[in-house]
């Protein structure tokens, strides 16, 4: 029993080199993306604990990698922002079952690999292009594109402390939107998947303005996923565990319908008339989300 606790210790402490991630998904928003499923209140210590129960759906696998702090890959296993969002207690997040959903559904999808940017307790103001978190998610993911994969989504939950203020909640949608423009253009990538997480529960009352808004975005390749009826844990804003396995199954549901007719890359730039059309959609649908967001705020 000890010999096979010291194999996954070993699996667990040195960097994979001989498989790299072909498909990379950014994991990115506040604590609920980070994971909170299983951390409860230890009374006796005074301070919060995760349980360490880890679901079969959450379980590691060889095809599935994070890229750590450090930025170098490792078999990814539970809890994904160990050493991302530190200072917290980190518990089960969507990303493990969302991953092992992909594979369990896509025979031959390839290496997975995440890259885990969440932070507890942030506002979307605190994403903003140029801010640190922002910055930190460029640059992790531009490291994770090192090894030669393809980023094939962005998963965003976020939006708990926008409830707070109605000012915040108000503003949610035009803020949102101009920070995915923003990470689109500078990650190269006017077509980026975006998977945004619609609230399951809030830190102030302005929870249902933010859900409209993230429900019923227009833009361009980002898509939703309801998560209210969720269970929760005891604090009345965390996700459980089984809750966080039902969402991470709902994100991978919403990926692969999403790629059932993927944009080929290749098709788009061995086509110079392709390409410019291509491009011109683009800039067409950043100026009328521009205007938008402009008209929003008079």
């Amino acid at each position: 029993m000890l010999s096979i606790f010291f194999l996954i210790l070993l699996s667990h402490a040195f960097p994979v080199k001989s498989r790299l991630p072909q498909n990379i998904f950014i994991l990115a928003g506040q604590s609920n993306m980070a994971g909170r499923g299983g951390v409860f209140n230890n009374t006796k210590a005074n301070t919060l604990t995760w349980d360490g129960i880890v679901p079969s759906q959450c379980q590691p696998n060889p095809s599935i990698l994070r890229l750590n702090a450090k930025l170098t890959w490792f078999r990814a296993h539970e809890p994904l922002h160990a050493d991302i969002d530190v200072g917290k207690t980190n518990g089960v997040g969507p990303g493990m079952p969302f991953a092992n959903a992909i594979l369990t559904k896509h025979h031959g999808f390839g290496v997975i690999g995440l890259v885990p940017c969440a932070i507890g307790g942030t506002n979307i103001s605190e994403w903003r292009k140029g801010s640190f978190h922002y910055k930190q998610m460029v640059r992790r993911t531009q490291a994770a594109l090192q090894s030669g994969g393809v980023i094939r989504a962005f998963l965003w939950y976020q939006g708990e402390a926008d409830t707070v203020t109605l000012e915040d909640a108000q503003s949610y949608k035009g803020r949102s939107e101009k920070f995915f423009m923003d990470l689109r253009s500078d990650l190269q990538d006017p077509m980026l998947p975006i998977i945004q997480v619609g609230l399951a529960s809030g830190q102030g009352p302005f929870v249902d303005i933010v859900r409209e808004a993230q429900l019923e975005s227009d833009m361009l390749n980002v898509q939703s996923v309801d998560a209210k009826g969720l269970q929760l844990e005891p604090d009345g804003l965390h996700v459980t565990t089984p809750s966080q396995v039902r969402l991470g199954e709902m994100l991978a549901d919403a990926f692969l319908q999403s790629v059932q007719s993927p944009i080929k890359p290749n098709a788009i730039s061995d086509s110079p008339t392709m390409l410019t059309n291509y491009i011109s959609y683009f800039l067409l649908i950043q100026l009328l989300t521009s205007l938008s967001i402009i008209l929003a705020f008079r």
